[in-house]
Formats: structure tokens, sequence, C-alpha cells
């Protein structure tokens, strides 16, 4: 018989830690702009340390303003995870605070990603693992559930899929589908070699071609005043 709504799946396909270790250092604005520029999480998911986002998803489905589920969650993911809880972009009441990050930190997971509210903001700062969230409330959560394991969410606007790969840092946080990481990983590294190739060249003063600029505006039809603004 099934629960639908009150769930827990034990098992997950997780992709190589090779391959999740291959984006290790890839700024996320590399990869997303090999991905079309899609299946990035929404802007108000930030990052409350410097510490960078790299591994597994392990994903939570919350009812608003409760963390049963995330409690069951730090008992079930294992080291290399991100734990991903969907709590519907919810800032009435904190998800999870200083207490249950630490037990993540130490558990050895490589970070906890919640759309929706933390507290102890402060203490996230010294955490030594990623934490990213919606927004800081000092209210506490529910522990009645329900809520799922390990079944498909959404996060800041992305579907995200038990065993998808996930990069962050200061920018945000993008979600690759391990079936499409190799060709991603290989065309992301080519980026990030050719912009700082561009980047070396403008330090070391060497002339652009920026052609293209006037010819864009020509093409929108831009008009070129060469006159002040009256």
């Amino acid at each position: 018989m099934s629960n639908a709504g009150c769930r827990i799946f034990l098992k997950m396909d997780r992709p190589s830690r090779e391959l999740v270790e291959g984006f290790k250092g890839l700024p996320v604005a590399n990869i997303a702009d090999e991905m079309n520029r899609f299946f990035c999480v929404d802007a108000r998911i930030k990052p409350y340390n410097t510490k960078p986002l790299l591994g597994t998803a392990f994903t939570v489905k919350a009812r608003v303003a409760d963390n049963l589920l995330l409690h069951k969650a730090l008992e079930l993911a294992q080291p290399g995870d991100v734990i991903i809880v969907d709590a519907q972009g919810d800032l009435a009441n904190a998800i999870t605070g200083e207490i249950m990050m630490t037990q993540a930190a130490i558990n050895g997971l490589a970070g906890v990603v919640i759309d929706g509210a933390i507290r102890d903001a402060e203490a996230m700062k010294e955490l030594d693992m990623p934490v990213y969230a919606a927004g800081v409330q000092p209210k506490g959560p529910y522990k009645d559930g329900p809520g799922e394991i390990n079944v498909p969410v959404t996060c800041g606007g992305v579907i995200v899929n038990p065993g998808d790969i996930v990069v962050g840092d200061a920018d945000g946080i993008v979600i690759i589908n391990p079936a499409d990481a190799p060709v991603i990983l290989e065309k992301a590294k080519a980026k990030l070699a050719k912009e700082q190739a561009i980047i070396q060249g403008i330090k070391d003063r060497v002339p652009r071609d920026k052609s293209w600029v006037d010819k864009a505006l020509e093409k929108a039809g831009c008009e070129i005043i060469d006159g002040y603004y009256k």
C-alpha cells in the first residue's frame, strides 16, 4: 500500500565519485553557460558561508515549517551527499539551525541546500560545510511530518532528482543530470580555459576584436548621435 506524501526511499543511484570530482573548481557560471543557461536555482537561495559546494543530491520534500524528514535524512545520507530540502520556499519558520548542520558536517555531508529558511546564521559562517538557504528566520520548525525522501523535488525553480550532481559557489547553484555530466564537464573545462586566456590577454593589454558590438547595435537599429542629449 502506497502512502504518497509520506514515503522514504532508501535506495538511490549515485554517479561515480570520479565524475562528481571532475567538476571541482569549475565556476558555476561556466557550467551553466554550457547548459544553455538553464538548471540554476533561483538567486534567492544564497550561500551562508564561503565553502564550495560539490556533491550528489539527496532529496527531501518537507511540509512547510516542518523538519521531521530532514532529521531522518541526516541519518540516511552518505558522505559526499548534498541534502536538498524542498520546503516550498517558505520563510515563516526555520527548517534547520546550528545543531543539525553541525551534525551534517560531522557526518561528512558535502552540503545542505534549503529552499526555505534557516537560523543561527552567524554559526553557519564558521561551519566546515556549505549551507545555502532562501532566508533566515529565528522561529524554529515543527516535527510532525509528513514528507518524502529520495523523490524528485523542486529547489529554486529547478527539478532535482536523487543522484543529480550539485555544484555551488558564490554565484549560486547548478544542478546536473549525471547522464549529461561527462559532456558538460568537458565543455565547461574548455569554457574556463578560454575565459582565463581572455582575462590574461586583457591584463597583458592585448587588443581585442570587439567589432561584433557595433554590428549587433547596427542590426538592432540603434541610433548613434554625435551630439548632446537635449
